[in-house]
């Protein structure tokens, strides 16, 4: 039998790892002196928010603390009552690029507003490790589809929010009309944005993303087609120094997401 590489024989000998416990056990053993939050005969503890099973199994999801025991509809639903940011992305689904999930998990991540999926409707759901329950998934044959779609909506955007601002005038809300009329002028400047390397496209470090926007993302190795590059506002391109031609694409888009996130997003100052 071959003699293990000295490096793995150490680690192997080491007693490690030791991992720390991820999520919490069932509600009886992790809250004994709370009362269960499902319970409908206690209507001052009751919240529908809860999720059954999971208060007796245990949550050992991927989600925030503060979603512990939640059902996955009110998780949903409290990440649209939060806010989710006008950033909005798409990728193309033409090789069943095994990426696409983890493109999926990022945006959830960042709370983007929608992933689109252009392309036939099965996609590698492996990477998104149940995270595109929390998602609104849109799907759409075509990148033309995309488009036309994503310009009918921003254009609906901005007719109900002059409508806003003209009603805020209206009424002498000055500060209600500054602040509607800044959001038509953000709808204005929305732009679709190809993230890929081709020539005249400008980097990502020096570009500065609009509020609102549709982030394009390619297959691995091919890149976006050259529909959505004829479609796209702009082409911009993530800085390299090293000899391959393009980093990964779930990395990709995890790296364009959070470019927006930093120009745009308000930080909290706890995670959890």
């Amino acid at each position: 039998m071959r003699e293990p590489n000295p490096i793995t024989k150490a680690a192997m000998e080491s007693g490690e790892p030791t991992f720390r416990e991820v999520g919490v056990g069932p509600w009886a053993e992790t809250h004994p002196d709370r009362p269960r939050p499902d319970d409908l005969g206690d209507p001052a503890n009751y919240d529908p928010r809860y999720d059954t099973e999971l208060l007796n199994n245990g949550d050992r999801r991927n989600v925030l603390d503060r979603y512990r025991y939640w059902s996955v509809p009110a998780i949903k639903a409290d990440l649209d009552a939060r806010g989710r940011h006008p950033f909005e992305v798409a990728i193309e689904n033409w090789t069943h690029d095994f990426n696409i999930g983890s493109m999926v998990r990022t945006a959830n991540a960042f709370a983007a507003a929608r992933v689109h999926i252009v392309g036939p409707h099965k996609w590698n759901r492996k990477g998104a490790l149940m995270t595109e329950l929390y998602q609104h998934i849109e799907h759409h044959p075509t990148i033309a589809d995309l488009v036309a779609d994503w310009h009918r909506r921003i254009a609906a955007a901005v007719a109900a929010t002059e409508h806003n601002a003209a009603e805020a005038a209206r009424r002498a809300d000055y500060q209600g009309t500054a602040y509607w009329q800044s959001e038509v002028d953000d709808l204005n400047a929305a732009r679709i944005i190809a993230m890929d390397i081709i020539p005249g496209a400008v980097p990502m470090e020096t570009y500065r993303f609009p509020r609102h926007c549709l982030l394009l993302f390619g297959a691995e190795g091919p890149g976006l087609s050259e529909k959505a590059l004829e479609l796209a506002d702009d082409v911009v391109y993530i800085s390299q120094f090293g000899s391959v031609r393009s980093i990964n694409a779930g990395a990709a888009a995890a790296v364009s997401m959070h470019a927006w996130i930093a120009q745009h997003a308000r930080i909290a100052t706890n995670a959890v």
